[in-house]
């Protein structure tokens, strides 16, 4: 009987190694559009394979235990992806489901939106009503531990691993906040964030309020029976639409509401590498209010993406009044592609441009009428521009620093009480005194100082619908 030596072993696994990278390499070669060496770039690829193919031969053979392959493939995809921009991403068949509930509009958590700036994981914003935003966290928060596990080495989608968990549980987590410099720990408990997208109320005789927390699979619809249930005393005079602190979501939903105050007309432009992700989108919607109806939209630093759609789209047409401070600048767009295992690939594609061709990517959408956020003193917050690996905007030179963002002065923060409760837990008068940007947008309403420069005139040129 042969004896069965270790080397023999490590050469049959890594034997089927090899045919599983040759099949790759295949598979890749033949979307790239021809044979091995029918083209320089092919024969790059070709040749990088089979660097990655030997040292994965000599990690199976040689290391010291006998490694994870699995987490060795996954571990190879995260750091391809991680050469690209700040949104691409690998997702786990478990990271996909997570995904697939937060687009359906629920999860359990402490409900803040993340990302990776500067090789941190920080705070984008916390989501209304929830355990991180009734605790406190602030954007920018600088996350350093999770329950004492330090996260300097860990990936966006492994520390948002770590912050989930089942309701009730306790979580603690620890943050430098750079505008203060000082670490602050947070104890949270766990709970169902069931991400309502919209709230509503009259502000004034005449007035209504609809805030947005984030774009989900029946905003639109909740939207429109909340304009619909405002409406029924007496017809709106004027709206606030609040945007602040929201960080997006799904792309048909922006269109959706887009349309409902702008009605049938192009809501936004995509433009990539390839012809097929050149593609104007435009609402179907039925206007659900007149196009006379004054609208101010409220707009900070948490507004991005599906948000700085609707506010550029209502920006462009006149058809509101954007009010606060400068968006986020999320202006790319991620595809999800789906793998045959359960795990997906969210890709970033291309980038969005307002309906007039104006880009969102670090531009963000300035507003009409600057009204500073309320913030604590000399604090900085986080946007697109300030994110490690940020794809560059359209007109972002490369190596341009965020720095040059013009920040409000030392002496306009310094002077900033912040509130005590948050705002939920206030009544309408106490938030209308320390809220400004609210307070704001209702006595310009009150005064009849916003009006609607939209007709139903669609003033930019279709090319492509896409519903």
């Amino acid at each position: 009987m042969p004896k069965k030596t270790m080397g023999s072993a490590a050469t049959r696994r890594v034997n089927r190694v090899s045919g599983f990278f040759c099949a790759l390499l295949l598979t890749v070669l033949s979307f790239s559009g021809g044979p091995v060496q029918a083209a320089s770039s092919d024969y790059e690829i070709y040749e990088g394979f089979k660097t990655l193919a030997r040292i994965f031969y000599e990690v199976n053979v040689k290391f010291v235990e006998e490694p994870n392959s699995s987490e060795m493939v996954t571990g190879a995809v995260r750091g391809m992806l991680n050469t690209l921009d700040a949104h691409s991403s690998y997702l786990t068949p478990e990271e996909m489901n997570e995904f697939q509930q937060e687009s359906s509009g629920s999860f359990t958590g402490v409900g803040m939106e993340l990302s990776s700036k500067d090789s941190n994981i920080t705070v984008v914003a916390p989501i209304e009503d929830t355990p991180a935003s009734r605790a406190g966290l602030l954007s920018g928060d600088q996350i350093i531990s999770i329950d004492d596990k330090n996260v300097q080495d860990l990936s966006l989608n492994e520390v948002v691993k770590l912050i989930r968990g089942p309701k009730g549980t306790k979580v603690t987590i620890t943050v430098h906040r750079p505008a203060v410099k000082k670490i602050l720990t947070f104890s949270l408990i766990r709970d169902f964030i069931p991400l309502r997208s919209v709230r509503s109320e009259i502000l004034s005789p005449g007035i209504g309020y609809v805030s947005i927390s984030n774009f989900q699979a029946e905003t639109a619809n909740d939207v429109e029976k909340a304009v619909g249930d405002l409406s029924k005393t007496s017809p709106l005079t004027g709206l606030v639409l609040d945007l602040r602190n929201d960080p997006g979501g799904l792309l048909d939903q922006a269109i959706k509401v887009s349309g409902l105050f702008i009605g049938a007309a192009p809501v936004v432009n995509t433009k990539g590498r390839t012809p097929d992700q050149n593609m104007e989108y435009s609402s179907d919607q039925r206007a659900i209010l007149p196009f006379n109806c004054p609208i101010v939209v409220l707009v900070n630093e948490g507004s991005a993406s599906a948000s700085e759609i609707v506010a550029g789209a209502l920006q462009d047409y006149g058809r509101g009044t954007i009010l606060g401070a400068k968006t986020f600048g999320k202006g790319s767009v991620q595809s999800i592609v789906r793998m045959p295992d359960g795990s997906g690939l969210r890709l970033t594609t291309a980038r969005f441009f307002t309906p007039s061709g104006r880009p969102i990517q670090t531009e963000g959408i300035i507003p009409d009428v600057e009204v500073p956020s309320l913030l604590p003193a000399n604090y900085k917050p986080v946007r697109e521009i300030d994110l490690e690996r940020h794809l560059l905007g359209a007109n972002e030179k490369p190596g341009e620093s965020a720095d040059a963002v013009v920040e409000e002065s030392a002496e306009e923060t310094e002077e900033t009480v912040m509130p005590t409760k948050s705002f939920r837990e206030m009544t309408l008068a106490e938030r209308l005194e320390v809220d400004k940007q609210l307070s704001q947008a209702l006595e310009m309403l009150q005064k009849g100082q916003v009006r609607s420069r939209f007709t139903g005139d669609v003033p930019f040129s279709t090319h492509k619908t896409i519903g």
